[in-house]
């Protein structure tokens, strides 16, 4: 899913940090139109392991991260959601899950690009990666 819509990134001097956080706004006001509620921002479980935005689709449970670029001339934003960073957000998951108790939950990994380009384009990859084994509380 492709969303395009006209709103100034904030400028290349600002910094990656700033972008980040622009990305991730941006983001979670696209989910909010698309009628997703959004739980929590910036998960981080004790030990390690981190979510961006903790977000509920219908019935299912979403851990999304969010990737912000301001070209693709490296790549798409969904390909620095390498291994290491997939086993961060899978243990931000697992954390948030045990705190529910529900293992019945539906649940997915979601990676949100934002393109920081006039119009800004925001893509939902739905399901980007999974777990490599069967959930364990």
């Amino acid at each position: 899913m492709v969303f395009r819509r006209s709103t100034s990134p904030p400028s290349g001097s600002k910094g990656h940090l700033v972008l980040g956080h622009w990305g991730e706004e941006q983001a979670a006001r696209h989910l909010q139109r698309l009628g997703w509620k959004i739980l929590r921002r910036n998960f981080r479980a004790p030990g390690g392991g981190e979510v961006d935005l903790v977000c509920r689709d219908q019935e299912t449970l979403v851990f999304a991260e969010v990737k912000t670029r301001r070209s693709e001339e490296m790549g798409r934003a969904l390909d620095a959601v390498d291994r290491k960073k997939q086993r961060l957000i899978r243990k931000g998951a697992i954390h948030w899950l045990r705190l529910l108790d529900m293992p019945d939950l539906t649940f997915r990994f979601d990676v949100i690009e934002v393109l920081a380009t006039d119009p800004v384009e925001i893509r939902v990859i739905e399901s980007a990666f999974t777990l490599p084994d069967p959930l364990r509380y």
